[in-house]
């Protein structure tokens, strides 16, 4: 490393966030970013650690550990402290399709297994991540992944989300005719509607989109495969097909009063808050509203705290987000050491704002829902609960009710937040691919084959709900074994 004594002169910084006030009458994206001087003593920090975990992606204890598409971590960081941004573009991009993305949207499990994070505040990965890739945009290094010729064979792939939009892209870059079909009427699935634009920016998703357009990836939106194209006709025009299209069907809370209006799923709230917002920035009223509600946020994870933000900036009266799970620990238990990701108590920047807001953390943990209650006309008009405690049991932990615990909390307006569980939909079975046990297409980690000769699945849609970074990994490897399939070999990486 070009600043072996980096790690010991240095603090970590990472760069502000707009005004937590200021920045939930908008919709503009929250951060800002350091100046290249102080990314650059930033990047120093990386230390010459011999094994950098950072860049190993695996799952421990369920969770991940480290870069899941084995960012070349190490090598860019002491380019960018040498001040050779132009080499360390080169390194990034040769492991991640969407910096841009990867540098706003993932929770940064490289960071989690910095070898630094030990005993110190981890490297700012992440941040420097992004400051390449837009200095990269601004110097005009980024251009269109242009094939050297065309082999005349033709892919469809069913999803533009992130999984999608890899393969699509490496599988562009070696010739073959792609064609990504995208149920909405904007190309980028769960980063064009799934995140809240002050988190993910939409031009940023837009101008990705625009390069691969120029590189000779065909978008078809506005189209359904079996409503709007039948698969069987979609197998005989394409010599290969790939699902990418997530993991999309929701997961219900089926209690006494789920039928009331005013209870809707997160992303539901989420997609058209954002469709509404593009179209006509919220003028033609096409979304559901939080103003002036009592919003209860049922769950928590990344669509929970996008839910916070959102309900926020709606101007809701009250906010309260419950999880059924105890609250973690301020810092790492014994059963949960580095490099693990570390399951401790954090607040997201959809907690941060909403404790601006009201003066305290929206979150309420250890609490089940009961029964929703309604107001007579069949509006959602109040939840009952229970608080509840975790109890170990021989056949695992037990979740068991506290007497005397109930409580009714108002709520006009319910978002379930739960987790996804499978795709939706019966396109699987209009292709004819097997399913797991959790209704995900049916596909082996590392060949991405269904059943079915020819279609392959990649992303949530094969490993269920997960990170941005593992649909980028799955997209970009299940490229591989598709140019594999179709032409004996492959140079892809």
């Amino acid at each position: 490393m070009a600043k072996p004594t980096g790690f010991l002169e240095f603090s970590r910084e990472v760069g502000a966030d707009r005004d937590l006030l200021t920045r939930v009458q908008d919709w503009q994206p929250i951060h800002l970013h350091l100046p290249d001087e102080r990314l650059q003593t930033q990047a120093a920090r990386c230390m010459d650690c011999g094994i950098p975990f950072c860049h190993k992606g695996r799952i421990l204890n369920r969770m991940t550990s480290g870069c899941p598409i084995h960012n070349l971590i190490p090598e860019w960081n002491d380019l960018v402290y040498r001040g050779l941004w132009r080499e360390a573009y080169d390194r990034l991009a040769k492991t991640n399709n969407f910096p841009e993305f990867t540098g706003l949207v993932c929770p940064a499990p490289c960071e989690a297994a910095c070898t630094l994070g030990i005993s110190e505040p981890a490297v700012t990965i992440k941040s420097i991540e992004f400051a390449i890739i837009e200095k990269a945009y601004e110097a005009g290094w980024v251009t269109p992944n242009l094939p050297r010729k065309r082999i005349g064979k033709k892919v469809a792939i069913i999803g533009s989300g992130p999984a999608g939009l890899a393969c699509a892209d490496q599988l562009n870059l070696v010739g073959h005719e792609v064609t990504v079909y995208e149920r909405a009427d904007r190309v980028g699935g769960l980063l064009m509607y799934g995140i809240p634009n002050m988190k993910l920016d939409k031009a940023l998703v837009q101008r990705r989109i625009d390069l691969m357009a120029e590189a000779g990836v065909r978008f078809v939106p506005n189209t359904e495969i079996g409503k709007h194209v039948a698969a069987a006709a979609l197998r005989q025009e394409y010599d290969a097909i790939v699902l990418c299209t997530g993991a999309a069907k929701p997961r219900d809370l089926s209690l006494p009063g789920r039928e009331l209006q005013g209870i809707h799923f997160a992303m539901a709230f989420l997609q058209a808050n954002t469709k509404s917002l593009l179209d006509s920035n919220h003028e033609d009223e096409q979304y559901i509203s939080a103003a002036g509600k009592d919003v209860i946020i049922i769950g928590g994870g990344d669509t929970g705290t996008d839910c916070v933000a959102t309900a926020l900036r709606h101007d809701c009266a009250t906010l309260t987000q419950f999880e059924i799970m105890d609250r973690p620990p301020d810092e790492r238990a014994p059963n949960n050491p580095w490099p693990q990701w570390p399951q401790v108590f954090k607040q997201d920047y959809g907690q941060e704002e909403a404790t601006a807001v009201y003066g305290h953390d929206p979150r309420e943990f250890g609490i089940m829902s009961k029964r929703f209650i309604g107001n007579g006309q069949g509006q959602v008009q109040a939840i009952e609960t229970v608080q509840v405690r975790w109890e170990s049991h021989e056949n695992g932990p037990k979740l068991v009710e506290m007497p005397g615990t109930e409580r009714t909390w108002p709520a006009q307006l319910v978002l379930l937040a739960m987790g996804f569980v499978g795709p939706e939909g019966g396109l699987l079975a209009q292709l004819g691919v097997g399913t797991d046990e959790r209704a995900n297409a049916q596909a082996s980690y590392g060949t991405f084959h269904t059943n079915v000769p020819g279609v392959f699945a990649a992303g949530d849609a094969r490993r269920g709900q997960s990170l941005v970074v593992w649909a980028i990994n799955e997209g970009r490897s299940a490229a591989r074994e598709v140019d594999r399939w179709l032409m004996g070999e492959t140079d892809l990486p």
